[in-house]
């Protein structure tokens, strides 16, 4: 994948989803349209942190590296050179795994 050239603000996190399940575990497999969206990821890139009212940064918890768990629908997907992100707040994530 190289470098990646994304980085995102404030308390926003750059996650690139797991990938859905090809196949069930007794082996039938799963068509495109009926695929769970994914809902865990890792972490690529994170922002500097949320920005308080009175100008103070408070660092995010989650770090590059991370795998996390997160809401169905959440974030905006994007693509970038051919692959697919997620660009979220860290309030959508809900644990790190």
């Amino acid at each position: 994948m190289g470098k990646l050239n994304i980085k995102p603000l404030a308390d926003r996190v750059l996650v690139k989803a797991t990938k859905a399940e090809e196949k069930t575990a007794s082996g039938i497999i799963i068509p495109d349209t009926a695929k769970e969206k994914p809902m865990s990821g890792e972490v690529l890139a994170v922002g500097k942190g949320r920005v308080s009212d009175d100008g103070k940064v408070s660092p995010l918890e989650v770090k590059v590296g991370d795998k996390v768990l997160y809401g169905k629908y959440s974030g905006t997907e994007v693509t970038f050179e051919g692959e697919e992100y997620l660009i979220m707040r860290e309030s959508d994530i809900y644990a790190i795994l």
